[in-house]
């Protein structure tokens, strides 16, 4: 039914529909299965994403390496004492997307949204922004439809892959999606929704994936906060008004080729960036011995 932003913003348009519904029908059209079914499935991933949240803030999760675990707790704690700079709903989502990361460097479950590495934001703005808004749960499955719609453009137009892209393709990404889908959720339009999905990628062009000693956890998991972060500022830029002078697609695009120039060691190696600094290196040799970081 649509592969760009223009076509999606068109048919939502058109038909007088939000995004989220769009998204919905190309899934009943793509895999001949009923309504009932698909928001079902989309309502397993939300629990999915409920779940890690909850198990982040509220147990005492710790990764293998060691490298991460403990900051969702911390964020919800300094939450509590009434001196945040940046607000409750913003470090509530913050610690939400971390919260969920820190399970996935734990091996536990998540749902990747678009990727592992990537999948706090989504869940983290979508549940920080939960109190505030007070959506209904088909409002909660829709806020998906509305993400997934956005990665739909991205992943047929560029990429969602570090390996590929860099870090921008993948919590790049995930901030757009995020963006777009809160301003659906806080009823603005689908054109904003478009601009806050620019607005965010935009300022995410040129990220690099430089994980230390290769594992999705440092600088994953605050990649993953600050991008939570600049998904809920991007939506509510949209929703002021303010349009991206760059179109959707055209950023989208941009990324692509971006991502396309950007050097290998940038790329997932783990031999560019925070990976090669002496504590990254050094990191890398305590956890897996000399002969793994010695080429970095």
């Amino acid at each position: 039914m649509f592969r760009t932003v223009a076509e999606l913003l068109q048919i939502a348009e058109t038909e007088k529909i939000p995004i989220s519904e769009v998204m919905i029908r190309m899934e009943i059209e793509e895999s001949g299965r009923s309504r009932e079914d698909i928001m079902e499935q989309m309502g397993r991933n939300l629990e999915v994403m409920e779940k890690a949240v909850e198990r982040g803030i509220n147990e005492n999760i710790r990764s293998r390496s060691g490298l991460t675990g403990g900051d969702a707790k911390l964020i919800q704690k300094y939450m509590e004492s009434g001196k945040t700079l940046s607000g409750d709903t913003l470090l509530d989502a913050v610690s939400k997307a971390v919260s969920t990361n820190e399970v996935n460097a734990a091996m536990g479950k998540i749902c990747a949204t678009p990727t592992a590495g990537s999948a706090g934001v989504v869940p983290g703005v979508l549940f920080g922004l939960k109190p505030k808004l007070n959506p209904s749960r088909e409002a909660m499955i829709r806020f998906l439809f509305t993400a997934g719609a956005f990665g739909f453009v991205v992943a047929n137009n560029a990429s969602i892959s570090g390996a590929a892209g860099g870090c921008q393709a993948e919590v790049g990404s995930a901030t757009g999606m995020a963006a777009a889908a809160a301003v659906e959720m806080a009823g603005g339009t689908p054109e904003q929704s478009a601009h806050a999905m620019a607005i965010a990628l935009k300022n995410m062009l040129g990220l690099i994936c430089d994980p230390v000693a290769g594992l999705v956890e440092v600088p994953c998991v605050m990649r993953n906060a600050m991008g939570a972060a600049q998904a809920i500022v991007a939506a509510d830029i949209a929703l002021a008004g303010v349009k991206s002078v760059i179109p959707c697609d055209e950023v989208i695009e941009a990324m692509h080729v971006v991502g396309r120039r950007m050097p290998t060691i940038y790329k997932e190696t783990a031999e560019g960036g925070l990976a090669a600094t002496p504590t990254g290196r050094r990191l890398a040799e305590k956890i897996f011995g000399s002969q793994t970081s010695s080429g970095r």
